[in-house]
């Protein structure tokens, strides 16, 4: 897992590229992740994937005759913080297009200040639906909305043994774990199935005993658990230890990775909605794309599951660098107005926006692939 200095460290922002073969100066993307705090190790993720994207692409001469720049900027898992961090990379960085910012939450609070400074930013994890309803054309979103997760679990129904009756919620309290619990009730309860309790928790719990024992309390056969990386463990350790006796199943695309070392006891399966299964790159939309981002990832020696999340970042960097380069310039308005042209396959297979939100002010949204992998003693599985 990442330690708390590594986290620090990947907050920095890279330095300008001096690579041999270029005579241009760089041109720099602006990315804002949670580095620090409560949901880091799934912003680092993302970074990471990002960084990487960068450097493939460098490789191969980078965009307009110029290198590519990331410069990150740590929002530290807080709202505010991710304002702050916007802010520094357009009027301090002078970043012309923008990645981020993980949560819901952040991406909310950041998007007032898209539209104030006229800067496009491509959303790469955030599900909330009004990211792209609330009238803001300066959002284009790569990542799925909770009802199109929720409606493509439902299509997966059949395949649970024994069969899901009725569902309870855990989750996080926030923009990204209400919006979830939205969706799937809506999704779910439209295929018949019942709806039982919804318990939340705040970002930084870490005991989940009166949760877990609410839960407890009702007859649903299953457990929806929308929250980050580090809440899922946490989650579905105490959940054995208070002995729930339900299936869980998160949402979101994040995957408790500490429990492939140290998995639960054996006899406990959980379920994972993901958008990349890097166990399974041959079943990916385009299995070669991520062939190679799996591969450049494991070159770095990084925690492997990482890549469930890491593949954000990879595909938000492609995004943007096609949309530069088909706007023939690094200008704000001119990425903007470019990025409604991108037709690009990625890890997650093809990315192009259709638009979602008000006449004349419509948000850019992306419709990616799900896939729900299973956890049992350390090993997984396709469902």
């Amino acid at each position: 897992m990442l330690t708390r200095r590594t986290a620090l460290l990947t907050g920095l922002a890279l330095p300008a590229l001096h690579r041999t073969g270029f005579a241009a100066d760089p041109i720099k993307i602006g990315m804002t992740q949670p580095l620090t705090g409560s949901v880091a190790a799934s912003g680092n993720y993302v970074a990471n994937g990002a960084k990487i994207a960068v450097d493939v692409l460098n490789r191969a001469g980078g965009v307009l005759g110029a290198p590519i720049q990331l410069v990150l900027e740590d929002n530290k898992s807080n709202p505010r913080e991710a304002v702050a961090a916007a802010e520094k990379l357009v009027l301090r960085d002078r970043v012309p297009v923008m990645i981020g910012a993980w949560s819901s939450t952040f991406t909310l609070s950041i998007m007032p200040k898209l539209l104030e400074y006229k800067v496009p930013m491509v959303v790469e994890t955030s599900s909330a639906a009004r990211i792209t309803t609330s009238g803001n054309p300066y959002v284009f979103r790569i990542a799925p909305t909770s009802e199109m997760e929720a409606v493509a679990f439902a299509e997966q129904l059949a395949k649970f043994s024994p069969a899901i009756r009725k569902i309870d919620f855990l989750s996080v309290n926030n923009d990204f774990g209400r919006g979830a619990t939205e969706k799937f009730t809506a999704a779910l309860q439209a295929k018949g199935i019942g709806i039982g309790r919804t318990e939340t928790m705040t970002p930084e719990a870490t005991d989940l005993s009166a949760q877990i024992t609410a839960l407890k309390q009702s007859d649903g056969d299953t457990v929806f658990l929308t929250t980050g990386v580090e809440q899922q463990t946490l989650a579905l350790r105490q959940g054995v230890e208070q002995r729930l006796g339900k299936r869980w199943v998160t949402t979101g695309g994040s995957f408790p990775d500490a429990l492939l070392a140290n998995p639960l006891p054996a006899g406990n399966t959980s379920y994972h909605i993901l958008f990349y299964a890097p166990w399974f790159p041959e079943r990916a939309p385009y299995p070669a794309i991520a062939k190679a981002y799996t591969d450049e990832w494991n070159k770095h020696g990084w925690e492997f599951a990482g890549l469930t999340e890491g593949f954000r970042g990879y595909d938000a960097v492609l995004t943007v660098v096609e949309a530069i380069k088909l706007a023939g310039r690094a200008e704000s308005e001119a990425i903007r107005e470019a990025l409604w042209k991108v037709k690009l396959q990625g890890v997650n297979g093809d990315i192009a926006f259709m638009k979602e939100g008000p006449a004349g002010r419509e948000s850019g949204q992306n419709k990616p692939n799900v896939a729900i992998v299973t956890l049992s003693e350390g090993k997984t599985g396709l469902l």
